[in-house]
Parts: structure tokens; sequence; C-alpha cells
């Protein structure tokens, strides 16, 4: 199993293909505070609220110096019918290899209706703008979760 990141921690370089299948890269945001998200699967439906609720939020996450990455272990046609079907303006990439996953912690056992199974462990990590990890939370829920870290970085809504 995965360490899981503590906050101080560099924050692991990634390279993942985006819904379009061009490349996206953590270094392309240096200078910025990124919001890294971590979620199962794309079109169910705890993953469709998650990211409808960074969309809804967006504009209030970018004007305090947020940029959202959301990562799933979905190739790029599955996560490009996830935009268009629901809309959604955060970038959204795929990590079909489980690398970054891992790399971050999000990828491990977890309980899943009793039973303890091997799968992406829903996590968020946000990245301050030199790379280090600021805070790291692990096994969120999907339902809330974006107003959760709105509090907990001090956002002026």
């Amino acid at each position: 199993m995965s360490e899981r990141l503590q906050p101080g921690d560099t924050a692991p370089a990634f390279t993942l293909p985006d819904a379009d299948g061009n490349e996206v890269s953590l270094a392309d945001h240096k200078g910025r505070k990124v919001i890294v998200y971590f979620y199962p699967a794309a079109l169910t439906p705890g993953c469709t609220k998650q990211a409808c609720d960074f969309t809804d939020n967006l504009d209030v996450l970018a004007a305090a110096g947020y940029d959202v990455i959301g990562v799933s272990p979905d190739k790029p046609e599955k996560l490009a019918k996830f935009r268009e079907k629901e809309n959604l303006k955060v970038t959204l990439v795929g990590d079909p290899s489980k690398e970054t996953l891992e790399a971050y912690g999000a990828f491990g056992e977890k309980k899943l209706y009793g039973k303890t199974v091997t799968g992406v462990i829903r996590s968020t990590v946000v990245v301050d703008e030199d790379g280090k990890v600021e805070h790291a939370f692990y096994n969120v829920k999907a339902t809330g979760h974006v107003a959760k870290i709105i509090r907990d970085l001090a956002i002026e809504g």
C-alpha cells in the first residue's frame, strides 16, 4: 500500500492525459496553488456529485488562487464523455497505470460495503505554489467535500 502524503512533503510530479488527450503536468501549475483530487471512476453517482461541486465552486477557488485537477484511473475517452454529459469545467486527467494515484497514497486497501477491497481511495491533496503538500485529506466523502475544503482553506466565497 502506498504511503500517505503529509504537509511539507514534495508533491509527486506527474504528467497525465486530459479528456482531450493533451498532457497536463503538475509542473505547469508552478506558482499557483493546486487542488489535486482523486476519485474512483467517471460517470458514477458520487464522483459526478464531487466533480459538479468542484465545477460549481471553480470561480471561488480560482479567485483564491487555486487550480483544480481531478485524477481517476479512467482513459481520456471516458473523461471526455464525463465532461460533456455533466458540463464539467474542472481539468480531468486519467491515470490508467495508477502510478500517480499510488504516489499520492490514493490507491490501496479500503472498505467498500463492509468488504476490504483494493482501489482508489477518494482523496484530496492541496499543493502550494512551490510544489509542497499543504494539506492531504484521505477517505473523503463525495458529498459536501468541496464546501469543507473551502472552509478548511478559509476561502471567502
